[in-house]
C-alpha cells in the first residue's frame, strides 16, 4: 500500500524576492501538488523571519484555496498560544464554510518567534501552559458545543474542522494520544525525539469522536531531481542557507543583513560542534534521484510506523522545487509523468 504524501510549505522568500512573489509560488506549488496526487498542503505560522511569509496562516490558506479546487489545505501549524481559541475557531470556521471538506487545523504550542517578537504580539509567556485547555475550548467551539457560557463561534460552530496536534517532543505525543487526535511530528527540523514520540503516541492513544485509531504523520525534507549530483548541490545550498539563517544577526531597519557570511565561512562553521548540531536538524532528508528518494521515504516511514509523510521540498529555486514535487509524486504513486 502506498503511503499518503503531503506538503509543508513555509512560503519561502528567496534572496532578492518579494513577499508577493512568494505567494505566487505557493499557489503554483499547491496547484502542482493537487494535480500530482498529494493529500494536503500545510502552512506554518512563523513571525519576524525574513525568509518565511506564512505568518498570517489562515489568510494564506484562503488565498491558495481560492486558486485550487480539491486538495486539502491547512495549518502546520497555528501556534495556538498566540491566539484566543475563539478567534481561531472563527478564522478556520470561515475557511471551512468557504471551502467545505478541504480545511485542516494543525495546532502547536511553540511561539513561532523569538522573545522580543512574542512581546510585540502581546503574548503572555505563561500561555503555553494553557495549551491543552485551549485545544479543548477550540474543539468545542468548532463542534457547536461551546464551553464558554453565552459565546459561540460564528462562523465556526458546527463545522467540525479536524484538529491535528503538532510537536517535536513527548508532550505533544502524549496530548494527541490523550485527546484522540492525529499527531504530526516536526522531524524535518527537530529529529531528536522522533521515534520515542511516535511510539508513545500509539501506545497511549485513546479513541475519540474525531478519530478511532491513531494516525501519525512524520515530516521529512525532500530534494528530488533528475540527476543525483544536481540534487546534492541543491541540498548543500539549502543546508548553508539554514546555517546562515540561524547564525546571522537580525536584519537592520533597512532590511540588509548586518553580517554576511561567505559559503566558505558557512562550510567552516559546519565543521564545528555548533555547526554539526545545526546540520543535524536536517538529518531526515531524502536527496537524490526519484528512486533514491523513494527508497529513503519508504525506509523512513517504516522506521517510525507513519501513516502519512509531510514533505518539505527544500530546493532553493521554485522551478527545482516544483520539479521535486512532481518527481516525488510520480515515484511514490507510480503516476504517469505530469507534462
Amino acid at each position: 500500500m502506498t503511503i499518503p504524501i503531503s506538503i509543508l510549505d513555509l512560503a519561502p522568500i528567496a534572496p532578492g524576492q518579494t513577499v508577493g512573489k512568494s505567494f505566487v509560488n505557493s499557489v503554483r506549488l499547491a496547484q502542482v501538488a493537487e494535480s500530482s496526487g498529494y493529500t494536503r498542503v500545510w502552512y506554518a505560522e512563523h513571525h519576524n523571519m525574513s525568509s518565511i511569509a506564512s505568518s498570517a496562516t489562515s489568510v494564506l490558506i484562503g488565498h491558495v484555496a481560492d486558486h485550487t479546487s480539491t486538495i486539502r489545505l491547512g495549518s502546520g501549524g497555528v501556534m495556538l498560544p498566540n491566539h484566543s481559541p475563539l478567534a481561531i475557531a472563527e478564522q478556520f470556521g470561515t475557511l471551512a464554510e468557504l471551502h467545505p471538506g478541504r480545511i485542516d487545523l494543525g495546532l502547536g504550542r511553540a511561539p513561532g518567534s523569538d522573545q522580543n517578537t512574542a512581546r510585540a504580539m502581546r503574548r503572555d509567556p505563561r500561555s503555553s501552559d494553557q495549551f491543552p485547555k485551549d485545544v479543548l475550548e477550540l474543539q468545542a467551539f468548532l463542534r457547536g458545543e461551546s464551553t464558554v457560557p453565552g459565546v459561540q463561534a460564528v462562523p465556526g460552530s458546527g463545522t467540525n474542522v479536524p484538529l491535528y496536534i503538532l510537536g517535536s517532543s513527548l508532550f505533544g505525543a502524549q496530548l494527541a494520544a490523550a485527546f484522540g487526535l492525529p499527531y504530526a511530528f516536526a522531524s524535518h527540523f527537530a529529529p531528536g525525539a522522533l521515534h520515542e514520540a511516535m511510539a508513545l503516541y500509539r501506545s497511549e492513544f485513546r479513541p475519540s469522536r474525531q478519530l478511532a485509531e491513531p494516525y501519525a504523520i512524520a515530516a521529512v525534507n525532500v530534494i528530488a531531481a533528475d540527476d543525483e549530483a544536481d540534487a546534492r548541490v541543491q541540498f548543500e545550498a539549502t543546508r548553508r542557507a539554514r546555517v546562515r539563517s540561524l547564525i546571522t544577526r537580525s536584519p537592520s531597519p533597512t532590511g540588509e543583513a548586518l553580517i554576511e557570511y561567505t559559503d566558505d565561512q558557512i562550510d567552516a562553521c559546519l565543521t564545528t560542534p555548533e555547526g554539526r548540531n545545526i546540520a543535524n536538524m536536517m538529518r531526515y532528508s531524502a536527496v537524490g534521484t526519484p528512486s533514491q528518494v523513494r527508497t529513503f521515504l519508504d525506509e523512513f516511514a517504516a522506521s517510525v510506523n507513519a501513516d502519512e509523510l509531510l514533505l518539505a521540498h527544500q530546493s532553493p529555486n521554485i522551478d527545482d522545487r516544483l520539479r521535486s514535487v512532481v518527481l516525488t509524486a510520480e515515484v511514490m504513486h507510480c503516476l504517469q509523468p505530469v507534462q
